[in-house]
């Protein structure tokens, strides 16, 4: 699977403190499961369009 966050994004927002290299994969990971619980909440009310509320 391809990266769904940026980096540089991840560290700037996380300025303060210092980032693990494995963290990175745990977010991708997070954000992975995510989106597919959002498509799927859309599909299941009969929605190819996912919206905020699927989160």
């Amino acid at each position: 699977m391809s990266d769904l966050i940026v980096k540089a994004a991840v560290k700037d927002a996380l300025s303060d403190h210092n980032v693990s290299a494995d963290f990175y994969d745990a977010l991708n990971e997070e954000v992975a499961e995510l989106l597919e619980d959002a498509a799927e909440r859309a599909e299941a009310n009969d929605r190819k369009t996912v919206q905020p509320r699927d989160l």
